[in-house]
């Protein structure tokens, strides 16, 4: 442990990364235990039920990527000051934090729910498949503030440290989330059967659980950073988040962009190969979900060693990540890939959706190692406030490369299997760029260059 001026103690090295990264982790796969379940519940009522689900999710994880990359200007600024012992400042980006994100998310939340058909459209998706997915996303969108609310909250307190009540909260959400989808979509204890709308009312009313559970925590101080009014507007922290936390923010409206892009290729394969890439996703999420946890440690402990001024632990614990990332999910991806089709099979009863989901597996799972890199040194990169590096090779890798390269195999008329081929190329180059940017040790100098200006 590394301790500043009686500052909070830092755990060091891969123990370190590891003491933050489990909890994670842990909370991670119970998220996609959560999805797993969304897309198994509604598995039954066919493939426009499943395009419908995994067409929810998808908007759900868009709204999270843009909240996530404005909040790596959260989770910078409240470690650095955290890890440098001023608490006071640390708490006052906390409170801020909750504010802006609450905030982002309820004008996300009216959006969506105003433009729900016209997106669902923009997807590609026709007929039922339409019909259901406008309906999901109209029934979720409400809730969307719940969750950003609490999404800000466990980011900020991840970026202190305290990885244990984010932990205890994702489980109880989750737990909740299973119960009321399965309830729901049903129609069991009384309920009406809502079928695709009942798998939405269940996710939304975990997201408003997880959120007031947090709010009553903080506002009765069992947190460990005290409560800061955020009533108050304070247009100077808010500025500094958003400063460094924009280009984080463009860099995930880049891959979202990026994956719709190549989700819409997809769909023109049909609702097979559509439900396909959902349901390979989520499966492999398993294994993804760790990355998330190595990602959470990195950024945390870099911020916090920085701000202890000791950039010999940032860089240890930026490796550290890495190599626990490498090893866990190469574990996890090799694992799911063996069971892919059993697997596959368990989420949907149709022989065409069954086969494109295995070799989509089989390309995703052979890419954990290079996704591993990416999630770690990707986030501690974040960690340190170098944010721009990330969202240029997310450009020049998801769009340049992988969308690119789709667009032409698709104008060639390849096959979708092709199509999915292309990811391969994608993490390739990203494993090369993010190792060969951490290793320039500029990105340490990136917030001393913003607090000399």
């Amino acid at each position: 442990m590394e301790v500043l001026d009686g500052g909070p103690k830092i755990p060091r090295g891969s123990m370190g990364v590891w003491t933050l990264a489990w909890p994670s982790i842990i909370t991670n796969l119970f998220y996609a235990t959560s999805s797993i379940a969304a897309i198994k519940v509604v598995g039954d009522l066919g493939p426009d039920a499943i395009a419908a689900a995994v067409t929810g999710q998808r908007v759900t994880f868009i709204l999270q990527a843009v909240l996530t990359g404005v909040l790596a200007g959260s989770t910078a600024l409240i470690a650095r000051n955290w890890g440098a012992n001023k608490k006071l400042e640390a708490g006052i980006f906390f409170s801020r934090t909750v504010q802006l994100v609450t905030f982002l998310a309820l004008i996300s939340a009216v959006l969506i729910w105003k433009f729900a058909e016209p997106l669902v459209i923009f997807f590609g998706l026709k007929d039922e498949a339409l019909t259901l997915s406008t309906q999901y996303l109209k029934s979720i969108a409400p809730f969307y503030i719940g969750y950003g609310c609490g999404l800000g909250l466990i980011t900020a307190l991840r970026a202190i440290g305290d990885v244990k009540t984010p932990l205890i909260i994702g489980v109880i959400m989750n737990l909740f989330a299973i119960f009321f989808m399965l309830v729901l979509v049903n129609g069991w204890l009384g309920f009406p059967k809502y079928g695709v709308v009942g798998a939405a009312f269940g996710n939304g009313v975990s997201f408003v659980i997880g959120a007031a559970l947090l709010i009553v925590f903080w506002l009765s101080n069992q947190l460990q950073v005290r409560y800061s009014s955020i009533f108050n507007f304070d247009i100077k922290r808010v500025k500094e988040i958003f400063e460094v936390g924009l280009p984080a923010a463009l860099e995930q409206v880049i891959f979202q962009i990026g994956i719709t892009a190549f989700l819409i290729l997809v769909a023109f394969y049909g609702t097979e190969a559509y439900a396909a890439y959902g349901i390979g996703v989520q499966i492999l999420s398993f294994s993804i979900v760790i990355g998330f946890g190595f990602s959470i440690a990195g950024a945390t402990l870099v911020g916090q060693h920085l701000g202890a001024k000791n950039e010999e632990q940032a860089k240890r614990a930026g490796w550290g990540a890495m190599r626990l990332s490498i090893i866990s999910m190469t574990f996890f991806g090799v694992l799911i890939t063996i069971f892919a089709e059993p697997l596959a099979r368990y989420m949907i009863d149709n022989d065409e959706v069954v086969r494109l989901t295995v070799i989509f597996i089989w390309l995703l799972g052979s890419m954990q190692p290079l996704m591993a890199i990416e999630f770690s040194l990707g986030g501690a990169l974040r960690g340190a406030g170098d944010t721009k590096t990330p969202l240029a090779i997310t450009l020049t890798c998801l769009l340049f490369i992988r969308v690119f390269l789709a667009m032409i195999f698709f104008l060639l008329d390849a096959r979708v299997e092709v199509i999915f081929s292309t990811l391969v190329a994608d993490y390739v180059v990203k494993g090369f760029l993010y190792v060969a940017r951490f290793r320039s040790d500029r990105w340490m100098n990136v917030l001393k260059t913003r607090e000399a200006d």
